[in-house]
């Protein structure tokens, strides 16, 4: 079985900042890449931001130059460090892990962690 765990979500100051944590555990053989996405309420979940093995990265628009994604391979952990938070950014978090297993390459899903960005 693999295991995706997020942490860090909570309440927020706008213009504070949050450091969110993902993860991931089980037999999987090698990591493609990891995200993070959120879906606020009444809209459909986005992609905020992802990782390659490399270190190759991408930002949704909304969130460059205040939101920066970076992994520790050696933890099997993911970060996603929020800066200036404005209320828009207010939603649940998900991790994302796409992973080979077992010969295939698969998709994995934390259960999301909750940010709130209000005063």
């Amino acid at each position: 079985q693999v295991q995706v765990v997020e942490s860090g979500g909570g309440l927020v100051q706008p213009g504070g900042s949050l450091r969110l944590s993902c993860a991931h555990s089980g037999d999987i053989f090698s990591i493609n890449w990891m995200a993070w996405h959120r879906q606020a309420p009444g809209k459909q979940r986005e992609l905020v931001a992802e990782i390659t093995t490399g270190g190759n990265t991408n930002y949704a628009d909304s969130v460059k130059g205040r939101f920066t994604i970076s992994r520790d391979n050696a933890k099997n952990t993911v970060y996603l460090q929020m800066n200036s938070l404005k209320a828009e950014d207010t939603g649940v978090y998900f991790c994302y892990v796409n992973a080979r297993r077992r010969g295939r390459n698969s998709d994995y899903w934390g259960q999301g962690t909750q940010v709130t960005v209000s005063s």
